[in-house]
């Protein structure tokens, strides 16, 4: 099982074969959470801190709980209570950090690049990208395949639809990348104002009516509308936005009867998807966030080179 990579920045810098060896490590590790004990030796003795310059629920927690689970030791640090608020900068932070000897830095920033700036010039750690700006999210990207492959069995010649505020996902970038990589089809839908024509650039198909993006879907998942990251006001209100872009049951059914729902969170339930879709049958949501523990529990696994036992 070959991985030679020191850092996690960017879905580009796998090929197809980096991406099944992660889906199959994490695949090894997912059966870890469903013991009474539920913990390995394969990282012990090393570190891994947490940095986090975004809010977070599902991906901080979730590679904290990874940590844990391959016995590292984890330390969580949130810019609210670093000394950044200080007027610390992101190098002199890190470089602190770093003398304290950890093996891994997992960062999230709110500016695109930030992580691969660290990577550039901190030596001798590893550093995953947790989400940089507009930019990427590997891990959810990864999490995301890992659920499609569980419920599908592959990506070859699959169509996925993404839909919602893609000019400012992160997630949606990755996603078009990892996918397009593994053989699928990728199909990007939403407001004028939110698809910007670079991701046509990137082998997506864009749609500007949904109804046309969905129509035979094996996979359709639905995106926030980040007001966080808008400089300025992008669509006529939420409302309209439910109206032409938001999932709902006849929308869904023009996809494949066996079509999954999914969505990376946090939701905005009425907006994007509604209440009725996001509890449906074909939702796969939980099992995304399910699955995010054992896919980082594999990329931290991979990137520290470690030798330990996988096994309880």
């Amino acid at each position: 099982m070959a991985f030679n990579h020191d850092h996690i920045l960017d879905m580009k810098q796998f090929s197809a074969e980096d991406i099944t060896t992660i889906l199959d490590t994490a695949d090894s590790f997912k059966e870890i959470s469903q013991r009474e004990i539920k913990k390995v030796p394969a990282l012990r003795g090393k570190t891994v801190v947490n940095l986090f310059f975004e809010a977070s629920t599902r991906t901080r927690t979730s590679f904290e709980v990874a940590a844990k689970r391959l016995s590292a030791d984890g330390l969580n640090i949130a810019a609210s209570t670093s000394a950044v608020v200080k007027g610390e900068t992101l190098e002199d932070t890190a470089q602190n950090i770093l003398a304290m000897k950890p093996n891994i830095i997992v960062m999230r920033h709110g500016h695109s690049g930030a992580p691969h700036y660290l990577a550039e010039r901190l030596e001798g750690v590893s550093i995953l990208n947790a989400g940089d700006g507009c930019h990427e999210h590997p891990s959810q990207a990864l999490l995301d395949m890992m659920t499609i492959r569980e419920k599908l069995g592959g990506f070859e010649g699959l169509k996925v639809t993404i839909i919602g505020d893609i000019a400012h996902s992160r997630v949606a970038r990755s996603n078009l990348i990892g996918l397009k990589t593994m053989g699928a089809e990728v199909r990007l839908a939403g407001p004028g104002t939110m698809v910007p024509r670079e991701f046509e650039q990137l082998g997506a198909k864009v749609h500007h009516k949904i109804e046309d993006a969905i129509d035979g879907s094996d996979v359709v998942m639905m995106l926030r509308i980040q007001r966080e990251r808008q400089g300025k006001t992008l669509i006529p209100s939420t409302r309209e936005f439910a109206r032409y872009y938001g999932l709902n049951p006849v929308k869904l059914k023009l996809a494949k009867p066996n079509a999954l729902v999914m969505h990376p969170g946090p939701m905005n339930r009425g907006v994007e998807i509604s209440s009725s879709v996001a509890d449906g049958e074909q939702n796969v949501i939980l099992e995304q966030v399910e699955n995010g523990v054992a896919v980082r529990m594999a990329l931290l696994y991979l990137v520290s080179g470690a030798d330990g036992s996988i096994d309880g």
